[in-house]
């Protein structure tokens, strides 16, 4: 069990790693972010490093894109959280505050769409491709400002784990209103 619990901490240590520096060069310290979904590791992180963070409550977005607009911010964040959604145009519409800072895991050829089997909340709706993604943000009013893709590498032997060393699986979006 102990292993299982580092494995899964050491997992996401590249991916914040590179979405620190992603909204630290777009968004330096101090700022006010609302971050949609509910309070995570990397709420803390954005904390540590000089930054104000508020969550949602784990509303669902699709049926209360509303929401955002609840809170005075500088910037909005959304981590790994679209794909998820049914209907994302809607939040992406409602947001008042003229900064979004968003991450999404790609679309791979060689991979399936993730489904959690015992979270319900754990599903991706979609996956996107970069294309797909630029095209929704700018439907929904966003001025795309600066992106940033990297890989994901896992430590397996096989032929998916060789691809996720050269194919960029997270896309990162830096747009304003």
């Amino acid at each position: 069990m102990i292993k299982k619990q580092k494995m899964q901490i050491k997992t996401p240590i590249k991916r914040y790693n590179h979405t620190l520096e992603f909204l630290q060069n777009v968004l330096p310290a101090p700022a006010t972010i609302l971050d949609l979904g509910v309070r995570n590791p990397f709420t803390e992180i954005m904390e540590k490093n000089g930054y104000t963070v508020y969550n949602t409550e784990g509303e669902d977005l699709d049926l209360l894109p509303e929401i955002v607009k609840n809170y005075k911010v500088d910037a909005v964040t959304a981590f790994e959280i679209f794909e998820h959604l049914i209907a994302p145009f809607n939040v992406l519409r409602a947001i008042e505050t003229s900064k979004i800072i968003t991450t999404i895991p790609l679309n791979l050829w060689f991979a399936k769409a993730y489904r959690s089997k015992t979270d319900m909340w754990d599903r991706h709706y979609h996956e996107f491709e970069d294309w797909q993604f630029d095209w929704l943000l700018e439907k929904s009013g966003w001025t795309i400002k600066k992106t940033q893709k990297w890989t994901s590498p896992i430590n397996k032997i096989g032929f998916r784990p060789i691809l996720r060393t050269v194919t960029p699986r997270f896309y990162a979006v830096y747009a304003e209103k």
